[in-house]
């Protein structure tokens, strides 16, 4: 008998993740550490499970030692099936047709086989990079009822950001006419999630026209979408209305994870139905013997400092003396006695040292402007020597 999944997941995963600085130096954006125990990808991938589908390709290219390690076999989000389960596609070289991908499409197109193994019905593509809780059962319903060929998921965003964003016009019924990428002048503010589901045959169809194209970018968003508009397929947008966050650059992740202490009331992740599960490392629980307020602290911490409006991952040591106000900190670092931390974000393994001094306060660093908007950022295995200060808005990826 014929074995074949309904739905298959294609999870883009290779981006650099520019705008993140050293945060992305050495690992992919979607490996990043996110909520004192999650990396960015934790969420699609449990998004995935949640909503019944569990054959998900995550396709990799930058830096992915990190990324395939944290992936392994799946089995943190029960995604270790012996048919289907969570595969990694880097790229590969075969007699034609392959090479390093060139853009969304493009990285699509080269896993056509991978795809069509599982003989699916629809394609659901993801971003490796967004922060939300989503079921894409309820989007492939509303897929399946309209007929559709492809289902772009959207929401509306303020009109002074639309120009960020691929832009849907629509009719009253859900129908989309024009799509347009990252328009000067937007017409609406409905802005696409990079969240399609594909008809499988149309998907396959329009990839490999867009393979044979010279001209074109090899893109979603650029090519393939307004192909199929062209062509009169049926294309329709789903309006999410729950938590999303594009964490793209220093500030949205900031942000995003600002959310966490309560500032979004729908941002939860407690919910037990819709669990959002991680490859936690195993620690005891965490010691606190400081101040902490309202802040998360992760398993294996231990806390003789003070902690202010922040999100402390696993493993994290704050000495007796030490500040730490409106940070985040990503795992197994070290900040001891007399040094104060404000408004930074931390990458894992960083040693700052004693009475050294990061950033300055929110309320002074936040008025800042720059490509970290005052945020500062300490990339992975740092160390900061003693008294040794660091001023708002600086990326340091070298030890000082």
């Amino acid at each position: 008998m014929l074995r074949k999944k309904e739905c298959v997941a294609m999870l883009l995963a290779g981006g650099q993740g520019s705008r993140l600085y050293a945060l992305t130096g050495n690992i992919a954006k979607p490996a990043v550490s996110f909520g004192a125990k999650y990396r960015i990808i934790d969420f699609p991938l449990s998004n995935c499970i949640n909503s019944g589908i569990d054959t998900v390709g995550v396709l990799t290219q930058y830096q992915p030692l990190v990324l395939n390690e944290y992936v392994g076999n799946g089995q943190p989000w029960d995604l270790d099936r012996t048919f289907g389960g969570v595969h990694i596609l880097s790229p590969y070289e075969a007699k034609q047709d392959t090479s390093w991908y060139v853009g969304t499409a493009n990285a699509i197109y080269q896993n056509i086989r991978f795809m069509k193994m599982y003989d699916p019905e629809y394609v659901l593509i993801l971003s490796g990079d967004h922060i939300y809780k989503m079921d894409y059962d309820k989007m492939l319903q509303a897929h399946k009822t309209a007929n559709a060929d492809c289902t772009i998921a959207c929401m509306e965003v303020p009109i002074k950001e639309a120009s960020r964003f691929g832009i849907l016009n629509t009719n009253p019924d859900g129908t989309i006419y024009e799509f347009e990428e990252k328009p000067k002048k937007p017409k609406s503010n409905l802005a696409s999630m990079g969240i399609y589901i594909f008809t499988a045959s149309k998907l396959f169809k329009f990839l490999e026209e867009d393979a044979k194209n010279p001209d074109s970018e090899k893109d979603f968003g650029k090519n393939v979408l307004p192909a199929m508009l062209n062509a009169g397929e049926k294309m329709f947008s789903y309006r999410f209305e729950g938590y999303w966050k594009d964490v793209g650059t220093i500030s949205s992740l900031m942000e995003a994870n600002m959310d966490l202490l309560g500032v979004v009331p729908e941002f939860e992740l407690t919910d037990r139905d819709r669990v959002i599960h991680s490859r936690s490392p195993l620690a005891p629980p965490a010691f606190v013997e400081g101040e902490v307020i309202n802040s998360i602290v992760a398993t294996g911490c231990e806390i003789e400092g003070k902690i202010v409006n922040s999100v402390i991952g696993t493993n994290c040591v704050i000495e007796k003396g030490a500040e730490v106000s409106d940070c985040v900190l990503m795992g197994n670092i070290t900040v001891k006695a007399g040094a104060k931390l404000n408004y930074a974000i931390i990458d894992e393994d960083v040693t700052v040292c004693e009475k050294a001094v990061i950033g300055e306060k929110k309320s002074k660093a936040s008025n800042l402007e720059g490509k970290t908007a005052g945020i500062t950022v300490l990339g992975r295995g740092v160390t900061v020597n003693k008294g040794n200060k660091i001023p708002a808005g600086e990326i340091v990826d070298k030890n000082v």
